[in-house]
């Protein structure tokens, strides 16, 4: 065990299989874009805060996003954790781990994640949270720009790490998620867009068809954007200014396919943008496998902040 700056820590998992993709994520990396560092952070809000929630951890805490799976943890100590998310065919040693609801996880046990069964990205949260050393005031990992992680450096994890953890300090809270708050991400997902200051830009027909045709995940998709298919919107502007890029912000280049961008995007960029997904929106098509049906829905300010402040009461419950 350890003090990290005053902090008692000691460590919670060693990494046996490492498997493609899982990073450390807390709430994300703020007030630094004018730097061109992007915000990192969790790419389904949902399932990370509600992951953390039922571990007892207060919001910001770090969790563990576990992308496609194949990772398998050894626990170097007895644990309260929480698995929220995706499933990705969760096990531990051999029994299939309970999804949105808190556990107890013994010294010496194997906790496995296979691969999608509903949904991409699985959020492992532990009492007392992940810990690691802040770069520019976050633990959250951004491999592209090297940033954060529980190396500080942006790496993803490899076989031999070990995992800190902090200490649980009163766990209390729901021990289970309720059940009409468990997404079912195999279904065609309805994702609410905020009219952007460009959509007027756009051809009538392009307008009917954005809203009115069902889009496809295409397989170029990643922790920076998704890119949809479907059929080609036209725009009257060519290009832009560059201009700062916000989460969820769904852009146009000239082949017409939109792509929403997400936690590990640029800063600026110049196409135009229909709008921005709100960020349950953005959330939930982070979910989404390749090939899955979206649909966009036309969201007014009002309905995105009713929509965020439901999702943030239901967490204080």
């Amino acid at each position: 065990m350890s003090r990290d700056k005053g902090r008692y820590t000691v460590i919670g998992f060693r990494v046996e299989r490492a498997g493609p993709l899982a990073l450390l994520q807390d709430a994300g990396r703020f007030g630094v874009r004018r730097l061109g560092v992007t915000q990192g952070g969790p790419a389904d809000l949902h399932g990370w805060a509600w992951a953390n929630r039922l571990a007892g951890n207060p919001w910001g805490a770090a969790a563990l996003e576990v992308t496609f799976g194949g990772l398998t943890l050894v626990a170097e100590r007895d644990l309260t954790l929480a698995v929220a998310g995706a499933d990705l065919g969760a096990t531990l040693d051999g029994e299939p781990l309970p999804l949105w609801q808190r556990i107890t996880c013994k010294e010496g046990q194997r906790l496995v994640f296979a691969a999608p069964a509903n949904g991409l990205r699985a959020y492992l949260a532990v009492a007392g949270g992940f810990v690691a050393e802040p770069v520019l005031g976050s633990v959250a990992c951004v491999v592209r720009e090297g940033l954060g992680g529980f190396d500080g450096r942006g790496s993803r994890l490899a076989e031999g790490d070990r995992l800190t953890v902090g200490e649980p300090r009163g766990i209390d809270g729901p021990t289970e998620a309720p059940e009409a708050l468990r997404p079912d991400y195999r279904a065609p997902a309805r994702l609410a867009l905020l009219p952007g200051a460009q959509i007027s830009d756009f051809t009538a027909q392009s307008l009917f068809q954005a809203f009115n045709s069902a889009w496809r995940v295409d397989d170029r998709a990643d922790r920076m954007g998704v890119r949809l298919t479907g059929p080609r919107l036209q725009c009257r502007i060519a290009s832009l200014v560059s201009e700062g890029i916000g989460l969820g912000a769904v852009q146009v280049p000239p082949d017409g396919q939109p792509i929403a961008l997400l936690n590990d995007r640029q800063t600026i960029g110049g196409y135009p943008r229909l709008g921005a997904l709100t960020p349950l929106a953005a959330s939930r098509l982070a979910q989404c496998l390749p090939g899955q049906e979206v649909r966009l829905v036309a969201s007014s300010g009002e309905q995105a902040l009713g929509e965020l402040r439901r999702f943030h009461a239901a967490l204080a419950r």
